[in-house]
């Protein structure tokens, strides 16, 4: 099989012979049967004849290419002959010659047989010329000429047509290769990329969930063993937290590993999770409280990453600000929400800070398309300012 018979090029090949047809046919045919008429009834018989035959041929060949009775080859081997009656019944045929020609470049499947074939036609040619004039200079100068130079002149540019096919075949299938490994490199790249992201989303949420409630378990305990000889009741209800902080890291721990639905916040408001969170808060720390929390409609994820945001502030304000008081507020705006909260402990340098709960908490902001503002200074408290981009309702 030719370079430009591959199967994704057989519509275009397919096209390419059938405008040849009629090329061929207004060309060649036509022309050749008009020339026909005025010759004596004998060889005007004789030669429409045969381009009747090789008409019905060329279209049997064309319409079924995988015809076992008529394959290309054969067809071809007709033409030639054909070609040559028509030179010695017309004392001359290269025009018909030179119009065919493409078609033997066209059905065959390597370019030794058109030329072979093309040569043979070009040699009945030449020979039914030289039968119907003889060895006239006419004829040498003329018919004979004109079909060695088409011969000639078609083999070069049939060689170059197949080596110009062949090279553009080639690159295709090296581009076609170089575009698989490319996908291949980059669906891997993809993997890859949603592996990190998916352990990053995982980090976060062990930190923002396990990490602290562990925490929160180690420091209750600590006060619990404390608190046991002289404060009974505080030891109580300190181990009440560590009791409740245990389940509700056990029923992360569910979620983070899929074995049930995701949880965290309850469908409806985020202000009745957001007091629950801060009660437990004011009775683990004994801190003071202030909030004003509107009940705001927002979606799962927005309500997820406030809940988140706060958890990791205030436990940053257990761990490390040591304030007395600390306040929340929840406030909704058109086109978005925000959620404040400011504590009057020791500050930091926010930019020497590079924690990753900080950092978390950017994140978690911004694969919602909201930010998160960090202010603090050394002696001056701390205010956390988280901004998301949504559409909430105002509930009653």
């Amino acid at each position: 099989m030719t370079q430009w018979q591959q199967p994704g090029d057989r519509l275009t090949l397919h096209q390419i012979r059938r405008w040849n047809t009629g090329v061929w046919i207004l060309l060649g045919v036509l022309p050749t049967a008009v020339a026909v008429l005025d010759a004596p009834p004998g060889r005007k018989y004789w030669l429409l004849g045969l381009l009747a035959l090789i008409a019905l041929c060329h279209t049997v060949v064309l319409t079924r290419p995988r015809n076992p009775v008529l394959h290309p080859r054969a067809y071809l081997g007709v033409l030639a002959l054909v070609l040559g009656a028509a030179s010695y019944l017309l004392d001359g045929g290269a025009a018909f010659y030179i119009v065919s020609l493409p078609q033997f470049w066209l059905f065959t499947r390597a370019p030794r047989d058109a030329i072979t074939l093309s040569g043979a036609a070009a040699l009945f040619t030449v020979f039914g010329g030289t039968l119907g004039q003889g060895w006239s200079p006419q004829f040498l100068t003329g018919n004979a000429v004109f079909t060695v130079v088409a011969y000639a002149a078609g083999v070069g540019l049939g060689l170059w047509m197949h080596r110009f096919i062949g090279q553009s075949n080639e690159r295709q299938e090296q581009l076609t290769a170089e575009l698989a490994v490319t996908q291949e490199e980059l669906a891997a790249a993809h993997q890859r990329q949603g592996a990190a992201e998916e352990r990053e989303r995982l980090a976060r949420e062990i930190h923002d969930t396990l990490a602290q409630g562990f925490a929160s378990i180690v420091v209750l305990a600590e006060a619990a063993r404390s608190a046991a000889d002289t404060h009974p009741a505080r030891c109580a209800q300190q181990l009440t937290s560590i009791e409740q902080t245990a389940r509700e890291n056990f029923a992360e721990a569910r979620v983070l590993v899929g074995s049930a639905p995701e949880s965290g916040v309850a469908p409806g408001s985020l202000a009745t999770t957001l007091r629950r969170t801060l009660d437990r808060f004011v009775q683990d720390t004994g801190l003071t409280v202030t909030a004003e929390l509107p009940d705001l409609e927002l979606d799962q994820r927005t309500r997820v990453a406030l809940l988140r945001c706060t958890q990791e502030s205030l436990a940053n304000v257990r761990k490390h600000s040591g304030a007395g008081t600390v306040g929340v507020v929840l406030a909704g705006f058109p086109g978005g929400v925000e959620l404040e909260i400011t504590d009057d402990g020791r500050g930091f340098v926010v930019e020497e800070s590079h924690g990753f709960g900080l950092d978390g908490m950017r994140r978690r902001m911004a694969e919602l398309d909201g930010e998160l503002s960090v202010t603090s200074s050394l002696g001056d408290g701390t205010r956390v300012l988280a901004t998301l981009p949504v559409q909430p309702q105002d509930g009653s």
